[in-house]
């Protein structure tokens, strides 16, 4: 049975890729129509640190009732966070090709940080992996993923903030929100956060009972 938030997540969606290209944007120099991707970027990134951030909450919550079902959720939460972050990577690399001339540039502290970020959790799988006691590797990659993640944020949120960045919002750069993102914007903008969002937590529903339902086989 299809639960109601997942309807409302494939209309969302599906409003903001038609209302998105259709709906009347600011014209900046530069940005032109590039403008349009911050309804598809931005949200997508949304999606990804959520649910980075629902995998350290079952982390917490394994390492304080020390149950496997929670470490489960917890990986697959971070696997769908990674998966996240590469349409996400995608997108930004095409959005900097139209406005900064370049499909990436290590001179942009955030792009630094996102691809050491993506590294990171990158690590927490490989050390999953090399672990065969399922107690243990619950509770070491419950350690890491805290460790992951409050790196993320260092990387992603607060060092681009302090130094000089490209992002808006970052280095001194206003926020898309400050000077850009207009009333017809917020009207696609906000709901696309929450249609991703919530498209991750059913990828995450989908990919959760699709390894409880292996685990069993593999039991049996």
């Amino acid at each position: 049975m299809i639960k109601w938030w997942k309807i409302l997540s494939a209309f969302i969606i599906l409003y903001t890729l038609v209302w998105g290209m259709l709906n009347p944007v600011p014209h900046l120099d530069i940005l032109n129509e590039t403008i349009r991707n911050v309804y598809f970027h931005v949200p997508i990134w949304f999606a990804m640190i959520f649910q980075m951030g629902l995998s350290v909450v079952y982390a917490i919550q394994q390492l304080s009732k020390n149950n496997l079902q929670l470490d489960l959720k917890s990986n697959q939460a971070a696997q769908v966070g990674l998966f996240f972050s590469f349409p996400g990577l995608l997108t930004g690399s095409m959005w900097a090709k139209f406005t900064w001339g370049t499909w990436w540039t290590f001179q942009d502290p955030k792009l630094n940080g996102v691809a050491i970020a993506i590294l990171i959790y990158l690590a927490y799988f490989i050390l999953r992996s090399s672990i065969d006691d399922e107690l243990k590797r619950a509770r070491i990659s419950s350690v890491y993923n805290i460790f992951a993640f409050v790196m993320m944020f260092v990387f992603i949120m607060i060092l681009p903030r302090l130094t000089d960045s490209l992002h808006p919002g970052n280095g001194g750069n206003p926020a898309f929100g400050k000077y850009d993102l207009d009333s017809n914007m917020r009207m696609v903008f906000y709901p696309a956060v929450i249609g991703w969002v919530l498209l991750s937590l059913w990828i995450l529903d989908i990919k959760t009972r699709l390894a409880q339902l292996t685990q069993k086989y593999d039991e049996a």
